[in-house]
C-alpha cells in the first residue's frame, strides 16, 4: 500500500537567509524546484505525495492542501485525521533520493526519525498517527524522541547524509553544487553560482550578469 507522504511548504518568501544569494524571485523558484526534487524521491519510493502549504499554490505533480495555521497545529491536525501510517518530510532537502526514503519506511520501529543540523527534524514516519504529535522548532529533534518515548513507540534514527543536509544558508549551497543532479542543483548553476575554491575552503560564488531560468511550470 502507498504511503502518503507530506511536504510542508511556504512558496512566498522563502528561504531569507539566502537573500544575499539571490533575489526573492529566485527563492521562490529555487524553493519550488527543491520541492520538485522532494516530490519526485518521494513518487520513485512509491509514496502518494501532497503538499500541505501556507497559500494556494498551483502544482501539476502533487496534490495541495491549503492551511493558514502554524505547522505544529497544521501537522497535528492533519495527525488527527490520519488511519494509516504517515511520512512527513520537509521541503529543503533536495538530496534525498527513493533509496533514503525506501529506507526510512522499511523501519521495523513505530516512530522512524531523520535527524537535521541544529537539532532539527528533516523527516518523520509514524505508523500510528493516533499515538504522535509533532512539535517542530528549537531542538525539535530530541523533542519528537521525547515524545516517541513518552508514547511508549520503539523509535529508529535514520542516520543519512542526503537526509541530514537541509538547505538554508550558503555554505549549504555547496553540498548541493557537489552532489545535486536534480532541478534545484540545475536551477542554481543557471544562476551562475558555482564552487569556490580558496586555501582549502569550498563556498560559493555568482558569476556576474547571470539570471533564474525560470521557475517552470509551479
Amino acid at each position: 500500500m502507498s504511503v502518503t507522504a507530506v511536504v510542508p511548504f511556504r512558496p512566498v518568501n522563502p528561504k531569507s537567509r539566502l537573500s544575499h544569494v539571490l533575489s526573492k524571485d529566485e527563492r521562490e523558484c529555487f524553493a519550488e524546484a527543491m520541492l520538485s526534487d522532494i516530490v519526485t524521491a518521494l513518487r520513485g519510493a512509491g509514496c502518494s505525495p501532497f503538499i500541505l502549504s501556507t497559500v494556494p499554490l498551483h502544482c501539476s505533480y502533487a496534490e495541495v492542501q491549503v492551511s493558514d495555521q502554524e505547522l505544529n497545529p497544521a501537522l497535528n491536525a492533519l495527525l488527527g485525521t490520519m488511519k494509516g501510517p504517515l511520512l512527513i518530510i520537509m521541503a529543503d532537502l533536495p538530496l534525498v533520493d527513493p533509496d533514503v526514503i525506501r529506507r526510512i519506511l522499511s523501519t521495523t520501529a513505530d516512530v522512524a526519525l531523520g535527524p537535521g543540523r541544529g537539532g532539527g527534524t528533516n523527516a518523520i514516519f509514524v505508523k500510528d498517527c493516533s499515538r504522535f504529535h509533532v512539535d517542530y522548532y528549537g531542538a525539535s529533534f530530541l523533542k519528537h524522541k521525547k515524545i516517541a518515548e513518552g508514547s511508549g513507540l520503539s523509535c529508529e534514527i535514520i542516520d543519512s547524509f542526503r537526509l541530514h543536509t537541509d538547505v538554508d544558508e550558503e555554505e549549504d549551497l555547496v553540498e548541493l553544487l557537489i552532489h545535486g543532479t536534480g532541478r534545484a542543483a540545475g536551477f542554481l548553476r543557471s544562476c551562475g553560482l558555482e564552487l569556490l575554491i580558496e586555501k582549502g575552503r569550498v563556498n560559493v560564488r555568482r558569476l556576474p550578469q547571470r539570471s533564474g531560468s525560470g521557475c517552470g511550470d509551479r
